[in-house]
This record gives C-alpha cells, structure tokens and sequence, in this order.
C-alpha cells in the first residue's frame, strides 16, 4: 500500500469513514528492457539507509493542482526520476487495509492506483536516487528461459506443499479451492501447463503462505510459523512488489493481442531482437523458426531494407513495425505459445 505523507495532501481529505481519512496515491511500475533483461524503474526514500526498500515512483493525486489521475502520475514520475512518460495505462486500485508497514496505524487509509508505463531503454537518464533493476529481481521464480528456476523446485515448492498441509485457518475456509489445488493451478505442481500471466496469484500466494519478507513486516500470522523466511526476491515497500506483479501479468497478457512489445523496442529492430524481447518479458524460451513464421504471417513488421552487420556472421535483416496491422486486425499482438 503506498503511503505519502503523515497527513493528507490538501484538497485530497475526504469524508471520514470511521476515523480514517482516505488518500489517493499514483503508483507506476515503468518497464524498459536491456541486454534481454525487462527492467522497472525504482526509487529509493531520500534520507534513508541504503538497506531501505525498493519502491515504485509515487506520490498523491491532489485534484487542485491534476486535473487528471494520469497528469499527476506523469508529474510525479517526471519529478522522481526525470522520465516523460510515453506508453501508460492504467492497472487497477490496491485498496486493501494493513498491507503497509506499520502495524496499528492509525493515520489516513490509502487507496492506490496502479498504472503500467513502456518506454526504451536510455530513453532518458534517470535522476539520482532511482535505479533501473530487472524485474526478476523481484520476482526470480518467474523466469524459466533457461529451464525450472531452482528457486522455485528447491525453495519455494517445498514450503508451499508443508504450508498447504497445515490446518486452514477460518479467515480462509471460505475460498472456493483447497490449498493443494490452488498450488496446481498457479505453480503447476503435478504437472500442469505454467500460466506466465499468473504472476500476481502466485505472488499472493507466497505472500498468504507467510513466505514473502513483506507478510513478515505486516505481521501476517503464516509468516510466524515460519521458523525462517527464505529470501524470496528483493522485497519491495509497502504494496509496491504487489503492485508490480500486477504489471507483469498485464504485459505479459497484453502482449497476445495488442502491438505493446513495440514500445520497448528502437523504431528500427531485427526479428532476433523482437524475439529476444518477448521472450524476456514472458520469461519462457521460443523456438525460433515458429517465432519467425508467426510474426511474419501475422503482418506485424516490414523489412526496412537495412541490414545490421554487427552480427559477427551473416547480415540481420532489420524490421519495422507496421502500423497498418491495427488496421487490418482487431487483436494485432505476439500470440506465442510458451
């Protein structure tokens, strides 16, 4: 949950529920890529050890100075970082209360809006303070393009088979799966097809079974059964890490059936780097030919008529994005098959 300030922003106070005011934070997880890694943008808290969480850029939405939710994000960022944001859109509000680091607090209640920004890498330089790191910092079980992360066989599997045996607590017997089947369904554990779109359920999950640093910082009752914590990828504050799973399997789903993964690229490309790209965002491996066949079948580039002879071997051909595919097609996207 992104917190801003001991007080509400002026012109951001609304009527009281309860006690507790409520804010509205503006949160963006901005993805970029390089040297095959999809990198977020990170901030870290002015005046604080370098041993403090990672955060997302954020800060208040205060309808007197926005006139829009997207013009205060793009101002914030701007502020925080340097960037000018091209491709955004918005995720989806995070509204939940104590997934913050403060047990007992009192003080506003936060509701936060997520959003997804795309931009190239070196678009521009970020400021002091920030920091581009690859999401799988932050979420290492999620890359499997070069097999089953041992993470996830030798850490994470094992706690999560132990967690689904204990007895259910009563807060959770309502949920329509049992344990075991919900770990089928979003880890595949006997054997099922991996869903790269799951990312936030998986993350969810980790975070209930008390095996993330963010369920041990919130005082989550699963956390302290635990006798250790496993260090599960980089912890992020707040809801931030939350947050940016969100992204992740929104990108991941957007990128079968709108053109997005253009947005991370030059305007000019070769189909080994197109490749290259998606396969960094889903985190999965592609059989080159059928890679090459779909893109090209599909429409979505044209040959600029340049070559790229920094190969070492045979000269690359380099693309385009061809624009008329939103045109032509309703659903213009890299539909792969991990």
């Amino acid at each position: 949950m992104t917190r801003t300030a001991s007080a509400p922003a002026k012109g951001n106070r609304s009527a009281r529920s309860g006690d507790a005011p409520i804010e509205i934070g503006l949160n963006a997880a901005i993805v970029s890529l390089e040297k095959d890694q999809p990198q977020i943008l990170i901030v870290h808290a002015a005046g604080k050890s370098e041993h403090i969480w990672d955060g997302l850029p954020y800060g208040p939405f205060t309808p007197l100075d926005h006139r829009t939710l997207e013009i205060g994000l793009r101002r914030w960022v701007r502020q925080q970082t340097g960037l000018d944001l091209g491709y955004v859109e918005q995720l989806y509000t995070f509204g939940d209360r104590g997934r913050h680091a403060e047990q007992g607090d009192r003080g506003p209640h936060v509701v936060s809006i997520g959003y997804l920004a795309l931009t190239p890498h070196g678009a521009d330089a970020p400021l002091p303070g920030t920091a581009w790191r690859s999401w799988y910092h932050y979420f290492p079980w999620e890359d499997r393009r070069t097999g089953e992360p041992q993470i996830l066989t030798r850490i994470i599997e094992p706690r999560l088979r132990a967690w689904a045996e204990r007895d259910v607590e009563p807060e959770a017997s309502s949920h329509p799966l049992k344990r075991q089947e919900r770990l089928n369904v979003c880890f595949a554990m006997e054997g099922g097809r991996w869903d790269e779109e799951k990312v936030l359920e998986r993350y969810e999950l980790l975070y209930e079974a008390g095996l993330l640093a963010e369920a041990g910082r919130d005082g989550r009752k699963a956390a302290g059964a635990w006798d250790d914590l496993p260090a599960l990828g980089r912890p992020m504050q707040f809801d931030h890490r939350r947050v940016l799973a969100t992204a992740m399997g929104r990108l991941r789903a957007k990128l079968k059936y709108r053109p997005v993964v253009f947005e991370l690229l030059a305007s000019e490309f070769t189909l080994f780097k197109l490749q290259k790209t998606v396969e960094a965002v889903y985190g999965s491996h592609l059989h080159k030919q059928n890679f090459r066949r779909l893109v090209e079948n599909a429409g979505l580039v044209e040959p600029t008529g340049d070559v790229d002879t920094r190969t070492g071997g045979r000269p690359a051909k380099f693309y385009r994005f061809r624009r008329e595919a939103l045109l032509e097609r309703p659903a213009p996207g890299v539909r792969v098959r991990t």
